[in-house]
């Protein structure tokens, strides 16, 4: 099979996410391309939580519609999601809690036997599904041993109790390749900042950047690095700053409401020239809005976030190789330039697993900025053609380093003096014109496709699903990775004068759209979805063709 679906689905607390990754690296193990989606509501217990695991023989970054196997662990899954199942696909379902036509087993009673606890149902359903998809009961006792170092004598009996009882239904073959790392888009950037010399992280739990903040903490001890739970945002980001000025390379993350609350602390950031990342995860909103749904209607916020005028980078990584490569380079952009810079993530992406690619791709070089012997005195914001000033470590013998979010002279001074102000004002911006220069040796705009009549435009995690549906529509997609600033000629060059051009957005006020239109773009359409759910493929190309008959 070349392109399958498994989706897996029950009540919160029975450990469905787990489930799901433990299907996908089964997959994985054959060498599959896998792409996860997790659906969760904002409940710990009660709720219906589902996962959808794609695996394919190309590299994939988005679900699909329909199913070849449903995995229910309660009657509910089979009422919401029979319909998804393609013809002649298969039903694995707990027995003693539901009836359908398929393949029945005994939860209930096998942990009732086993003397086994309620959440490792879970484990006697993927045992289920193992079997019925021809996978070896040696595979499956690999992973699980890996996965449960806690619980895996029982997880193990509750498997292979699932696995004697099912039967097979179809073949999972092993394509000619070598299964790829399996990780979450969070995960993705994690390490794309310790590639990039990350020495700090520093976050307040939010969802759907929380997740990262559990990754960095498990893994600090490895790397030397730092991670750090202050007690709300405003201290979050006010820590950073003050880490950043202590010659730390550091990383934060929130969502939506986290980021209200760091914008004052992002303005001290842009005016003292402080490098510092910041991981903004969408998700619904405005305010609570729904939690663990996804979005991206933080574009404009986080291309204007705080008063005033100061430079910035924002990234949008459409998938985990993506955000792996962009991470490293956004703290190395923020670090050589002195700016904040914003990795514009969603739930889709920090939440989803993918198959990581590594391209090979070259890291910029980070020119160290610390006062050489021809800056004495020490003057921490001198004027130079680039706007960007030698940055001396707190403290650094022979020089007093000052840090001053009021507008200030060379050495740091305050002052209100207006010639003064304007030329900080003007050294300021002339950062983002050298930040310009230097993107110029990156691919700042992602395409695919040669179709001329129809270009799909996107942004964020709607790049995998839009590329599919450009394949099936005959189009091409053009994605502007970097949307602060914006990369005007590169974006110019890739569009081209296609017949039509629809922007695809998860928003509800098309705001790629409005930047589109502000550099002279024409946009023929627009497909917004502002549900919390990401597109679907089949979902995509309908909505395309309904807006380009």
């Amino acid at each position: 099979m070349e392109d399958f679906s498994v989706l897996i689905g029950g009540r919160a607390g029975e450990g469905l996410n787990r489930a799901g990754q433990i299907i996908a690296r089964l997959l994985n193990a054959h060498g599959y391309h896998i792409y996860m989606y997790y659906d969760y509501p904002s409940l710990i217990r009660g709720g219906h939580n589902f996962s959808i695991i794609r695996a394919a023989t190309h590299s994939i970054g988005a679900h699909r519609t329909h199913v070849d196997v449903l995995l229910a662990l309660n009657r509910e899954t089979l009422i919401l999601h029979s319909g998804r199942l393609r013809e002649g696909g298969a039903i694995i379902y707990d027995s003693d809690a539901a009836k359908a036509d398929g393949i029945g087993i005994p939860l209930s009673k096998i942990l009732k036997e086993e003397g086994a606890p309620p959440i490792t149902r879970n484990s006697g359903l993927i045992g289920a599904f193992a079997r019925a998809a021809g996978i070896q009961w040696e595979v499956l006792e690999r992973i699980i041993k890996k996965e449960f170092p806690k619980g895996t004598e029982i997880n193990l009996k509750v498997a292979r109790r699932g696995f004697d009882a099912s039967e097979q239904k179809l073949r999972i073959d092993r394509p000619s390749m070598k299964g790829l790392p399996l990780v979450s888009g969070n995960e993705a950037i994690g390490l794309g900042l310790l590639r990039g010399g990350l020495t700090s992280y520093i976050a307040y739990p939010m969802t759907p950047t929380s997740s990262l903040l559990h990754f960095l903490a498990e893994v600090e001890g490895d790397f030397g690095l730092k991670v750090v739970h202050p007690e709300n945002e405003i201290a979050v980001m006010l820590m950073a700053i003050g880490a950043a000025c202590g010659g730390e390379k550091v990383a934060v993350g929130t969502s939506g409401g986290g980021f209200c609350l760091m914008t004052e602390g992002l303005g001290f950031a842009g005016m003292a020239e402080c490098p510092v990342v910041i991981v903004l995860g969408q998700r619904t909103g405005p305010s609570t809005g729904l939690p663990t749904y996804t979005s991206q209607g933080d574009l404009l916020f986080a291309r204007h976030a705080s008063q005033g005028e100061f430079s910035r980078l924002v990234t949008a990584p459409a998938d985990a190789s993506e955000a792996f490569f962009w991470s490293s380079e956004s703290l190395r952009l923020a670090w050589r330039f002195q700016i904040p810079a914003i990795i514009l993530s969603d739930k889709t992406l920090s939440e989803g697993y993918y198959s990581l690619m590594v391209h090979s791709r070259e890291q910029s070089s980070v020119e160290e900025s610390g006062p050489g012997n021809e800056d004495r005195p020490y003057r921490r914001y001198r004027f130079t053609d680039s706007g960007v000033s030698p940055m001396a470590k707190m403290p650094t013998r022979g020089a007093v380093v000052k840090v001053n979010s009021y507008y200030h002279d060379e050495d740091g001074i305050t002052t209100e003096d207006a010639a003064m102000t304007a030329s900080m004002q003007e050294k300021l911006l002339r950062k983002g014109e050298a930040l310009s220069k230097e993107l110029g040796k990156y691919e700042t705009v992602w395409t695919h496709g040669r179709g001329e009549d129809l270009a799909l435009v996107c942004w964020g995690s709607n790049g995998p699903v839009c590329q599919e549906t450009a394949d099936i529509l005959g189009a091409r997609v053009v994605r502007p990775i970097v949307l602060h600033p914006f990369p005007e000629e590169a974006f110019g060059r890739a569009l081209g004068s296609p017949a039509a051009t629809v922007v695809v957005e998860q928003n509800a006020t098309a705001q790629l759209s409005s930047i589109l239109k502000g550099f002279g773009h024409r946009v023929d359409a627009t497909v917004l979805k502002y549900d919390g759910r990401p597109f679907s493929v089949e979902e995509l190309a309908t909505r395309v063709q309904e807006v380009h008959a």
